[in-house]
C-alpha cells in the first residue's frame, strides 16, 4: 500500500531517552513498561512495549529511541501507553529498537 508524502508527515516521530523500565506480568505478551524523556517540548511520556527476552531492563534504561508520538493513548492490560516505540520485528517476532547512531537532543523530529 502506497501512502502519500503528506501522509507520512503527520507521523510525529520523535527521539526519546528511557528513564525507567518495569516488569509489565499483566501484559498477554511478554513486555516492560516504559518512561520516556523526549525533552522540555513533550516531556515524559510512558509506553508498554514487546523488549523482552531480546532486551535486559538494565540494557534499556538510559537509551535513546524513536517512537511515534501522535497516536492517541492506548489502554493495555491497564495500562496506558501514550506513544508506540519503534522497532524492527525478527522472524522470531522480537523487537530489535530504532535509536540515533549518535547522541541526540531529545524530542528531535524523525524525517
Amino acid at each position: 500500500m502506497e501512502i502519500s508524502l503528506d501522509q507520512f508527515q503527520a507521523v510525529d516521530m520523535r527521539v526519546g531517552r528511557i528513564i525507567e523500565v518495569e516488569d509489565f506480568p499483566e501484559a498477554r505478551s511478554p513486555a516492560y513498561k516504559l518512561k520516556i524523556d523526549f525533552g522540555p517540548d513533550l516531556g515524559i511520556k510512558q509506553s508498554s512495549a514487546q523488549l523482552p527476552p531480546r532486551y535486559e531492563k538494565d540494557e534499556l534504561l538510559n537509551r535513546q529511541i524513536v517512537a511515534v508520538v501522535n497516536f492517541p493513548p492506548l489502554r493495555i492490560a491497564g495500562f496506558k501507553s501514550e506513544v508506540l516505540v519503534l522497532g524492527a520485528i525478527q522472524a522470531d517476532d522480537s523487537v530489535i529498537l530504532l535509536e540515533p547512531d549518535l547522541e541526540s537532543e531529545l524530542g528531535a523530529f524523525i524525517a
